[in-house]
């Protein structure tokens, strides 16, 4: 019988480190429910101790995810514990994530253990852990470059504690296939009760070796894949799933097992993340990218015409790259985008659709096709926008040339209906926009990246236009502060009103978030609060009843 892997995927935890990416409540769950749909097999939801909306992403996937293991991460600390706990108590099936790291460097520069100590100190986790569920993930953090021989005393020890699954990352993606290959058979080797868990891996890029590293651990005993969609996460980022999943899928003469994965939402699922984050896929990117089934050589494009096989290893309709006979233009109706929409795999609500087909009237006046990469600029413009809207641009208009100073007329609608509008000149037309808009909204905010992207070929192209900027929040509506990155998307033929719609966007997600961290803390505080409480008389877990807040750390060692 072929074996499954497991897909565990962490793009809504390690996915989320990657500077810039940050996502609120809704957005997660929005990414969460199509991972669900997608077939993946556990969500790592997040790392509920580490700020308020952690702790609520994590809450809020747990009771509405039924179908998937919903993992939190934690420290070795028993109040990471309580407080993971606290978050999945309405999952269905939870999971909680534990861990230390295992190298000398670790424990040295980053814990200030002995290996002793910290081997002590995870089986005390693992143990503590296990009174609140029966699945316990245990990673040993920076295995790659561990001594061997404390990483297999470490996984016996606690494998022994209860740990159901034990995670083995190349937490720097220092390492080779052939090394990581040969640690993974060496886990299978020397420890001796290493067949009541399961093995999973988790590697990163640093070396470009992610996907290689994470294929070569399941040809030598690995049952389950830490991955994120596009790959994205900590620095140069993870394993990515489309690669690893469509890897086993082609490759079954290498890869003799099944996945869960409904590869028809590979594509989807990867626009979503892209959209969410503000993180552009690269046009070489391996399965989702826009070049992955283009082809410019002559040769290439010969042997495609005599036989699809000769230079496409998989069929693009696989992994639910939109294929159509359809066209659409000014004359299509409701039903006609409404079907094409559902093709591409976008389920909206009625007054989601009826934005999106308002916005594809306005462009099929201007374009004589409407082709889908248009249908998908469109629609990640006008849903998803997760928030309360303060602002909305009603007008604008640029003067620009040569010989000319930019200026900008911007007119925005507040909530209250009021029309506010001011003219500012730049060093360029959006320049303008972008002080005039500075203006009216009044925040100090720092842009930190813009990106325009071509959405389709020619002169009348779409353009869609990515910002992010860098705020400093208030926390507790004290005199802290902490820095948060928030991303704005627009699409536009105009390519100004593109760049101002992405700028308000991300002002918006900004003024939204400022809104909430005024209470967000000591909300979240009293619901894991009144949770442990429970947690207590159920299972006596071992937080002080006067804890008051997320990243309250106590001196309490584990007992």
């Amino acid at each position: 019988m072929t074996e499954r892997i497991m897909i565990f995927d962490t793009t809504l935890r390690d996915g989320e480190q990657s500077p810039g990416a940050a996502m609120g409540v809704a957005e997660k769950l929005e990414i969460a429910k199509m991972l669900e749909q997608l077939g993946v097999d556990i969500i790592e939801a997040g790392f509920p101790i580490s700020s308020p909306g952690d702790f609520q992403a994590v809450q809020t996937i747990a009771k509405e995810i039924r179908n998937c293991v919903i993992c939190a991460l934690t420290r070795a600390r028993t109040e990471d514990i309580d407080v993971a706990a606290a978050a999945l108590a309405k999952a269905q099936r939870p999971r909680i994530h534990t861990g230390l790291g295992v190298s000398d460097i670790h424990l040295k520069y980053k814990l200030h253990m002995s290996r002793e100590e910290a081997l002590e100190a995870g089986v005390r986790a693992v143990k503590y852990a296990k009174r609140f569920v029966e699945d316990v993930q245990y990673y040993v953090e920076d295995a790659g470059r561990a001594d061997p021989e404390y990483l297999f005393q470490v996984l016996e020890a606690v494998i022994d504690a209860g740990a159901t699954v034990v995670n083995i990352p190349d937490t720097t993606g220092y390492t080779t296939p052939e090394e990581w290959g040969g640690l993974i058979r060496a886990i299978r080797e020397r420890v001796p009760n290493i067949d009541k868990a399961v093995i999973s891996v988790h590697c990163h890029n640093d070396l470009g070796m992610a996907t290689a590293n994470t294929l070569a651990g399941i040809r030598n005993g690995a049952r389950q894949v830490e991955v994120t969609v596009n790959g994205i996460g900590e620095r140069a980022g993870n394993a990515s799933l489309e690669e690893v999943v469509m890897a086993i899928h082609t490759r079954r003469d290498l890869f003799d097992f099944t996945t869960s994965i409904n590869t028809k939402l590979i594509y989807p699922i990867s626009r979503l993340v892209s959209d969410l984050t503000g993180f552009v896929i690269p046009p070489n990117k391996a399965i989702v990218g826009s070049n992955a089934f283009a082809h410019s050589s002559g040769i290439h494009q010969d042997g495609m015409l005599k036989h699809r096989s000769t230079y496409e290893i998989i069929n693009p309709e696989d992994i639910g790259v939109p294929v159509s006979e359809i066209v659409l233009s000014a004359r299509s109706g409701r039903h006609a985008l409404r079907h094409r929409l559902q093709e591409l795999g976008y389920t909206l609500s009625e007054q989601e659709f009826e934005r999106v087909y308002q916005r594809f009237l306005e462009v099929a006046d201007k374009k004589p096709v409407v082709d889908d990469r248009d249908l998908e600029a469109i629609v990640s413009g006008e849903t998803w926008p997760f928030m309360f809207e303060t602002y909305e641009l009603a007008r604008l208009q640029v003067i620009c040339g040569t010989n000319v100073m930019p200026t900008a007329t911007v007119c925005l609608q507040s909530v209250d209906g009021k029309e506010i509008c001011h003219t500012a000149t730049g060093v360029g037309p959006i320049d303008a926009t972008y002080k005039a808009i500075d203006a009216i909204v009044g925040e100090k905010v720092e842009l930190v990246e813009f990106t325009v992207q071509a959405i389709t070929e020619g002169i009348d192209a779409m353009g869609k236009v990515t910002t992010r900027i860098k705020a400093e929040l208030p926390v507790n509506g004290g005199d802290e502060k902490v820095t948060r990155y928030f991303m704005g998307r627009g699409a536009d033929l105009d390519i100004v009103t593109a760049s101002a719609k992405a700028y308000l966007f991300a002002l918006n997600r900004m003024l939204a978030a400022k809104q909430q961290t005024r209470n967000a803390r000591k909300e979240a505080a009293e619901q894991i609060k009144q949770t442990l409480d429970q947690m207590q008389a159920t299972h006596g877990s071992a937080h002080v009843n006067d804890y008051w807040g997320i990243g309250v750390m106590r001196e309490e060692e584990l007992k």
